[in-house]
């Protein structure tokens, strides 16, 4: 089992334009005081940039994330995640994304339900370095 499926991060849509994710918050989501680890936040952007990047490229390139900055807008402690990443630039050799994380309230997202923004550089490798 690899983190993604441990975490229970669901794919909504994957394009080279936007990734959607999804995340049921649950108790393995949520730090000892009850609100969802800032962690969480970390890992939903950058694997959101890191499915969009892979899209801009084929085998045997990949792209790996470099750097990775999030801020955390709000707090949450149950409900339902949504990450929306999009593409910033996409280089021959770098990329740079863009991600927003909802907490979905009655199926809408709104800026009042922005949890947490950050991005995310990813360069690209090959499979043989």
């Amino acid at each position: 089992m690899n983190l993604i499926e441990y975490l229970q991060i669901e794919t909504m849509s994957i394009s080279k334009e936007q990734v959607e994710l999804l995340l049921p918050i649950s108790d393995i989501h949520l730090q000892p005081f009850g609100f969802l680890h800032g962690g969480i936040n970390g890992i939903l952007i950058e694997t959101a940039c890191s499915i969009g990047a892979n899209q801009h490229l084929s085998s045997p390139q990949y792209a790996v994330g470099v750097d990775l900055h999030v801020n955390h807008l709000n707090s949450a402690q149950n409900g339902q995640l949504r990450v929306i990443a999009r593409p910033t630039k996409i280089g021959r050799s770098i990329q740079f994304w863009a991600a927003e994380i909802y907490l979905e309230k009655e199926n809408k997202l709104t800026p009042a339900h922005l949890i947490a923004n950050g991005s995310c550089t990813l360069t690209v490798r090959n499979e043989s370095t």
